[in-house]
């Protein structure tokens, strides 16, 4: 009993899990893992940590659910211990959401620890997870296909708030504490069930195994373990190459480099796009290697507009020499058309504002930057009609000669397929005289004669690379 207390102490020692003091919620089911766990927990008086016992009722199993929910609330108050209890019928839950039972099992019950953790102040939730757990989720991600990150399997601690103090005990280990400190817990019917994979693996798999080595599962644990030791130093290369090859940040939004991307070798690669959905889309669910590979073909095409949609509802459009990994559909479009009957200050439909003065020109027109514009209020009187880009509009660009199709000038300017219906173009007179930030057209341009003029500005229009 000493030795297991004291590899748990040393355990969460080595992973700084726990400062003494510490409130932590722990995730009681009831089964010998979990009670073992708040035992444990208990014997650590150096830590003196304030426990909070939480437990889920899944409504799964009638009246042993029931049964379940009962035995931890008395365990707790025999402990003299909170206790937070709350049921969810998961069945329901799986239906409403079409998720897997072990997936909106797993949904429901960290929605309720994030909860009780934040009522209680808790800077830590305990989980029972130990040896035995992490060899069966490493075969388990094994047999779905996994890489690395799949296979290093569980951490000591998870997302800043969750921990495991047990992965260093064998699930034999834990039963010799319980039986030799006299600790009883209910056993879960559906442990046995075939049914779910990852029995499968407990009660077939690692059985078949253990009869090459007997001590497969330890051996699993390690490796997990040491593939863990491996994933960080990979996400720390990670994490450097992204911040080489990124352009543009900003919220739901991140631009990459193609050039830059392509001088990584593959693996970085792989993991620059995960980690870039990751940060886009707060997470990795439903995204395999199959969209990572989708992502790597979209990045070597010759072709300079696709895209590609990955779960989370993340967007990835290759734009000649750029990538853009954007939350939701990035193809908005400025929608509509409206007036401008005078100078002011005008919204733009896909965000941003339309700035017309009366002013004389600057000295030089030529050197107004692309966002800026200025014209002949005679040649281009007022009303103007703005709207946003349809096919077959064209344009008499100043200094040239005959009309040009706008399509063009947006390939020719390097314009992403996605990001062309958001440009506003200005009409007078039933003629373009401008695609704003881009291009003037020569009936509006001052010349000599030219008595009165207006300056006109676009201001803060999302996504519109301007020159």
């Amino acid at each position: 009993m000493k030795s297991v207390l004291a590899k748990v102490f040393a355990f969460v020692g080595e992973h700084s899990l726990f400062s003494p003091g510490d409130t932590v919620v722990v995730a009681v089911s009831g089964g010998p893992d979990s009670v073992a766990l708040l035992d444990i927990l208990l014997g650590l008086p150096d830590l003196r940590l304030s426990l909070v016992v939480a437990h889920l009722n899944h409504c799964l199993r009638g009246v042993e659910s029931d049964g379940d929910e009962r035995f931890v609330a008395d365990l707790a108050e025999s402990r003299s211990l909170p206790f937070v209890g709350e049921r969810v019928d998961v069945r329901d839950l799986s239906l409403r959401e079409r998720l897997s039972l072990e997936d909106a099992g797993r949904r429901a019950r960290y929605e309720f620890f994030d909860r009780v953790a934040t009522c209680y102040g808790a800077r830590s939730v305990a989980l029972a997870h130990h040896a035995d757990d992490q060899a069966e989720t490493l075969l388990l991600r094994l047999l779905r296909g996994a890489g690395v990150t799949g296979l290093a399997a569980m951490s000591p601690r998870r997302d800043g708030r969750y921990v495991r103090p047990l992965l260093s005990l064998s699930r034999q280990e834990i039963e010799g504490y319980l039986h030799a400190r006299g600790v009883h817990s209910r056993m879960d019917s559906s442990n046995a069930d075939t049914a779910f994979l990852r029995n499968r693996i407990r009660h077939e798999l690692i059985p078949h195994l253990a009869r090459f080595n007997p001590e497969i599962s330890r051996r699993l644990a390690v490796t997990a373990d040491l593939l863990a030791a491996d994933e960080e130093v990979l996400e720390t290369v990670a994490a450097e190459a992204l911040g080489r090859t990124v352009r543009e940040e900003s919220a739901g939004r991140m631009t990459l480099d193609v050039t830059k991307l392509l001088r990584e070798s593959r693996g970085v690669r792989y993991r620059i796009y995960r980690r870039a959905l990751a940060l886009i889309g707060g997470g990795l669910q439903g995204v395999s290697f199959s969209h990572v590979r989708q992502i790597d073909d979209l990045v070597h095409s010759r072709k300079p507009n696709l895209r590609v949609v990955v779960p989370g509802e993340i967007t990835i459009v290759r734009a000649y020499d750029v990538v853009n990994f954007s939350a939701g559909d990035v193809e908005a479009v400025c929608e509509g058309e409206f007036l401008v009957e005078g100078p002011g200050c005008y919204p733009l439909p896909a965000g941003g504002e339309l700035v017309v003065e009366v002013a004389p020109p600057p000295d030089n027109v030529a050197t107004l930057p692309p966002e800026r514009a200025c014209f002949d209020l005679d040649s281009a009187p007022f009303p103007w009609v703005v709207r946003g880009f349809r096919p077959g509009d064209r344009i008499r660009p100043l200094g040239m000669t005959g009309t040009r199709k706008v399509k063009d000038l947006f390939i020719d300017e390097k314009v992403p397929l996605g990001l062309r219906r958001l440009v506003p173009l200005v009409f007078s007179n039933g003629e373009l005289v401008w695609v704003c930030g881009f291009r003037t057209g020569h009936p509006a341009c001052v010349t000599e004669k030219t008595v009165r003029t207006v300056l006109c500005e676009v201001r803060a229009t999302p996504g519109i690379a301007l020159k």
